[in-house]
């Protein structure tokens, strides 16, 4: 088709440890950078212990949910697992990951990600300790 053009780029995300880092500004802003109009943009996070999540951005107490949920699922320190190379949450931080997503692909619109009015793109850091989490983007689409 006339007119797609593919842009490509990273981004390395500083995490303060387990939690979610809001990254959607960062996104947007590769995305002006890259005169980007209408398509798709894949994101894809090179890690087995953080994963990509769309989640409510409006009210904090959806992530402390979420984060309680997988600390009951996924307990540290859990007998079942050998894994334990780094510490206590290795293995439940791999496990997490495999719960959730390490890529996704959101559709941009005239140059913005379409996204609900409340969703915003989180890393999803599931170790204690911070880590730079990189983020290797694709964006497919019409340029502006």
């Amino acid at each position: 088709m006339p007119g797609l053009e593919q842009r490509l780029g990273s981004l390395d995300v500083a995490t303060a440890g387990r939690g979610f880092v809001d990254v959607t500004r960062l996104l947007s802003r590769w995305l002006s950078g890259e005169r980007a109009a209408d398509g798709l943009l894949h994101v894809f996070l090179r890690h087995t212990s953080a994963s990509l999540v769309v989640q409510e951005n409006a009210d904090p107490t959806v992530r402390a949910d979420l984060e309680r949920f997988f600390a009951a699922l996924v307990p540290d320190g859990d007998p079942r697992f050998q894994h334990d190379a780094e510490g206590p949450d290795d293995m439940p931080a791999h496990v997490r990951a495999a719960l959730t997503a390490t890529e996704l692909t959101l559709p941009v619109r005239s140059g913005r990600l379409a996204l609900g009015t409340w969703q915003a793109v989180y890393v999803y850091e599931h170790r204690h300790a911070g880590h730079t989490r990189g983020l290797t983007l694709t964006y497919h689409g019409t340029l502006a």
